[in-house]
Protein backbone atom coordinates (compact mmCIF):
# COMPACT_ATOMS: atom_id res chain seq x y z
CA UNK A 1 0.00 0.00 0.00
CA UNK A 2 1.24 2.98 -1.34
CA UNK A 3 2.10 5.80 2.24
CA UNK A 4 0.14 9.09 2.19
CA UNK A 5 1.75 12.27 1.75
CA UNK A 6 4.16 12.93 4.64
CA UNK A 7 2.91 9.64 6.42
CA UNK A 8 5.21 9.93 9.24
CA UNK A 9 7.97 12.09 9.39
CA UNK A 10 11.63 12.15 8.89
CA UNK A 11 13.88 13.10 11.75
CA UNK A 12 14.93 16.43 10.20
CA UNK A 13 10.95 16.44 9.77
CA UNK A 14 10.37 16.36 13.47
CA UNK A 15 12.72 18.42 14.49
CA UNK A 16 11.45 21.53 11.93
CA UNK A 17 8.13 21.25 13.32
CA UNK A 18 9.67 21.05 16.89
CA UNK A 19 11.86 24.39 16.50
CA UNK A 20 7.82 26.11 15.36
CA UNK A 21 6.43 24.87 18.35
CA UNK A 22 8.66 27.29 20.30
CA UNK A 23 7.72 30.13 18.37
CA UNK A 24 8.04 31.49 14.50
CA UNK A 25 11.29 31.70 13.39
CA UNK A 26 13.00 31.57 9.91
CA UNK A 27 14.91 29.09 7.94
CA UNK A 28 18.63 30.34 9.59
CA UNK A 29 17.24 30.08 13.01
CA UNK A 30 15.50 26.74 12.61
CA UNK A 31 18.52 25.10 11.35
CA UNK A 32 20.58 26.46 14.38
CA UNK A 33 17.97 25.44 17.02
CA UNK A 34 18.13 21.79 15.37
CA UNK A 35 21.75 21.87 15.39
CA UNK A 36 22.17 23.56 19.55
CA UNK A 37 19.10 21.06 20.33
CA UNK A 38 20.82 17.95 19.05
CA UNK A 39 24.18 18.96 20.08
CA UNK A 40 25.56 18.90 16.67
CA UNK A 41 24.22 15.40 15.71
CA UNK A 42 21.64 16.46 13.05
CA UNK A 43 22.96 19.38 10.94
CA UNK A 44 20.04 20.32 8.60
CA UNK A 45 21.58 22.16 4.86
CA UNK A 46 19.80 24.91 3.39
CA UNK A 47 18.17 22.41 0.44
CA UNK A 48 16.93 19.88 2.95
CA UNK A 49 15.46 22.68 5.31
CA UNK A 50 13.81 24.60 2.35
CA UNK A 51 12.12 21.25 0.52
CA UNK A 52 10.51 20.30 4.09
CA UNK A 53 9.26 23.59 4.68
CA UNK A 54 7.77 23.67 1.40
CA UNK A 55 5.87 20.28 2.09
CA UNK A 56 5.32 21.57 5.11
CA UNK A 57 3.21 24.70 4.02
CA UNK A 58 1.72 22.31 0.87
CA UNK A 59 -0.03 20.08 3.66
CA UNK A 60 -0.71 23.10 5.57
CA UNK A 61 1.40 22.25 8.77
CA UNK A 62 3.09 25.31 8.66
CA UNK A 63 2.22 29.13 7.58
CA UNK A 64 4.39 32.22 6.53
CA UNK A 65 3.87 34.97 8.97
CA UNK A 66 6.44 37.35 7.81
CA UNK A 67 8.69 38.68 4.91
CA UNK A 68 11.73 40.80 5.26
CA UNK A 69 13.66 40.56 1.64
CA UNK A 70 14.87 37.04 1.45
CA UNK A 71 13.79 36.01 5.23
CA UNK A 72 10.99 33.97 6.01
CA UNK A 73 9.04 32.98 9.25
CA UNK A 74 6.83 30.57 9.45
CA UNK A 75 5.11 29.52 12.38
CA UNK A 76 3.00 26.16 12.94
CA UNK A 77 -0.71 25.56 12.18
CA UNK A 78 -2.84 23.33 14.40
CA UNK A 79 -2.32 20.58 11.88
CA UNK A 80 1.21 20.71 12.31
CA UNK A 81 1.00 20.54 16.22
CA UNK A 82 -0.90 17.45 15.32
CA UNK A 83 1.65 15.72 13.28
CA UNK A 84 3.99 16.62 15.78
CA UNK A 85 2.28 14.82 19.00
CA UNK A 86 1.39 12.21 16.15
CA UNK A 87 5.19 11.13 15.77
CA UNK A 88 5.96 12.09 19.48
CA UNK A 89 3.65 9.55 20.64
CA UNK A 90 4.56 6.92 17.95
CA UNK A 91 8.65 7.62 19.23
CA UNK A 92 7.16 6.95 22.58
CA UNK A 93 5.86 3.85 21.69
CA UNK A 94 8.87 2.76 20.54
CA UNK A 95 11.13 3.46 22.77
CA UNK A 96 8.73 1.99 25.49
CA UNK A 97 8.56 -1.30 23.46
CA UNK A 98 12.61 -1.40 23.22
CA UNK A 99 13.00 -0.63 27.26
CA UNK A 100 10.78 -3.80 27.60
CA UNK A 101 13.35 -5.60 25.97
CA UNK A 102 16.87 -7.38 27.68
CA UNK A 103 19.69 -5.29 27.08
CA UNK A 104 21.84 -8.62 26.38
CA UNK A 105 25.51 -7.61 25.88
CA UNK A 106 26.64 -11.20 25.44
CA UNK A 107 24.71 -11.58 22.21
CA UNK A 108 25.83 -8.40 20.65
CA UNK A 109 29.53 -9.35 20.88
Amino acid sequence: MPKKALDGLTESMFYVLMALIREPMCGIDIAAFIEQKTAGRLLIGPATLYTILGKFETQRYIQEVAVDGRKRTYRITEKGREAYQTEWDRLRRCLADAESEPLCQEEIL
